[in-house]
């Protein structure tokens, strides 16, 4: 009967693919979504056996979908593969295991709480042979109408490879977090950590007290590199371990970073340990990207079929790389005469100092910051981004509602005023969002100062993109 089911499922579902297209958001997922309906979401474990090599499923709190669509890159000289991204869900996954080809999977897999993530249903029936963590930081939006707590939140990332008895798991050395889970998972399969291992970046944030996973004490930090990630340890005998791939040497110039990297690791499909030493040249792309850059070479190294390939794929790869592999909305640097103007979404901590860290390298003269705000409920997220205007130190900045509570953002600047007393805040209608982005649009071009950030809340692709498009089309 369950192989009845799955076959009337997958044969209903391609039936009704071809209307995929015509959709967005869910719509991509339609052929997913059939085939959970006929013949439920169990059925989905017969799909992910037809993948000779299995599948990796990469998730984190920021730098998901750069590092998939980096994974994909790489893989796809190799091999064959099935992938999604930027749809974060299990019919997702589905809908590319019914409509492509290939022997590895590669999928983005978003998760803010169990409920609605369903993360170990999905380690269960997708049964990875790879998680890969970028980073996991405080996550405190809400779902559904609930405030998600922290430790919610970080369970549910745990639980996508907490069932995982073969493969590998690829995660941050630096982030305590996410090496926390690989400490755990040590005991079961392999893991391959990938980190810093240069003396030249260090944070320039305030630093914050941040808990061990293993006892609840404070850990002691030899270097920050960003916030939380960083070398580490705790009297407990949790400690950052040794990465397996890591930044050995990094050049920074305006045009052009040169980073060299090293790895020695094991591959899952060869079932060996491979080593290599690579030198690429990239766009300076921001710090955060180093690290999507080592996650994905990671997971590129612990899984290719070719492993002769690997030093020559890496540098194919990123020597061609420009500023295009960007995900739409994410944040970018635009040159308008010569005005810097940094703009993309920020709706966590982390993001946002991700973001004021990259454009500390082009805002060398007055700076003026358009800050788009939370929602109600979301005042740990504003007290983070708060930390973050202070210490750019702007000389102007300008309040805007990022969602869709008016109220809330005028309460949010009016406690901004009290530290910036020439700021200024534009009413702009969540609803009304043409108006909102024209808007946008106009302040940051018509700013009276040399570097304009403008970063927070908002639609994670579409104002964002919009207001990218028209400031470089002007």
């Amino acid at each position: 009967m369950s192989n009845v089911k799955t076959s009337v499922g997958k044969f209903l579902a391609k039936v009704g693919g071809p209307f995929a297209r015509f959709g967005s958001g869910s719509g991509k997922s339609f052929p997913g979504i059939i085939f959970s309906k006929v013949a439920g979401i169990e059925a989905i474990s017969d799909l992910s056996k037809e993948l000779k090599n299995g599948s990796i499923i990469l998730t984190g709190t920021n730098g998901k979908t750069t590092t998939t669509t980096l994974l994909i890159d790489l893989l796809s000289n190799d091999t064959q593969i099935r992938s999604s991204f930027e749809s974060n869900t299990i019919n997702a996954i589905a809908t590319a295991f019914i409509n492509q080809k290939g022997d590895l999977g590669v999928f983005e897999y978003g998760i803010r709480n169990i409920k609605y993530g369903i993360p170990d249903t999905v380690q269960r029936v997708v049964d990875p042979v790879g998680v890969v963590y970028t980073t996991i930081s405080q996550e405190h939006t809400q779902v559904a109408g609930v405030k998600n707590p922290f430790k919610d939140y970080f369970k549910a990332k745990l639980l996508l490879s907490e069932g995982m008895t073969r493969g590998i798991v690829v995660t941050n050395a630096d982030d305590p977090r996410t090496a926390y889970i690989g400490y755990l998972k040590e005991q079961d399969i392999d893991v391959n950590y990938y980190g810093i291992a240069i003396d030249d970046i260090v944070d320039i944030f305030d630093e914050e007290d941040i808990e061990c996973l293993n006892c609840g004490a404070t850990l002691s930090y030899e270097k920050r590199f960003l916030n939380h990630r960083g070398i580490y340890s705790c009297s407990c005998g949790f400690k950052r371990p040794e990465p397996n791939v890591k930044l050995t040497n990094a050049v920074f110039g305006d045009s052009s970073w040169t980073l060299t990297i090293e790895g020695d690791l094991y591959n899952y499909t060869c079932s060996c340990d491979v080593s290599f030493n690579v030198e690429i040249t990239v766009p300076p792309f921001g710090f955060h990207n180093i690290y999507n850059t080592l996650a994905s070479i990671t997971a590129y190294a612990s899984f290719t079929p070719k492993i002769e390939n690997i030093e020559s794929t890496i540098k194919k790869v990123f020597n061609n790389l420009d500023m295009s592999f960007i995900p739409p909305g994410r944040f970018e640097v635009v040159k308008v005469g010569d005005k810097h103007i940094g703009l993309g979404q920020g709706d966590n901590g982390d993001a946002i100092k991700i973001n004021a860290l990259f454009m500390k390298q082009y805002a060398k003269d007055s700076l003026e910051f358009i800050y788009t705000t939370p929602d109600e409920n979301e005042e740990d997220i504003f007290n983070d981004h708060f930390k973050v205007i202070k210490s750019m130190n702007p000389d102007h900045v300008i309040v805007v509602p990022g969602r869709q509570s008016i109220k809330k953002a005028e309460e949010y600047y009016n406690i901004i005023k009290k530290d910036f007393e020439t700021a200024e805040f534009y009413p702009l209608s969540y609803e009304e969002m043409d108006k909102r982005i024209a808007k946008l649009t106009e302040l940051a071009l018509e700013s009276d100062y040399k570097n304009v950030i403008m970063t927070g809340c908002g639609e994670e692709q579409a104002m964002w993109e919009n207001i990218k498009r028209n400031i470089i089309n002007r």
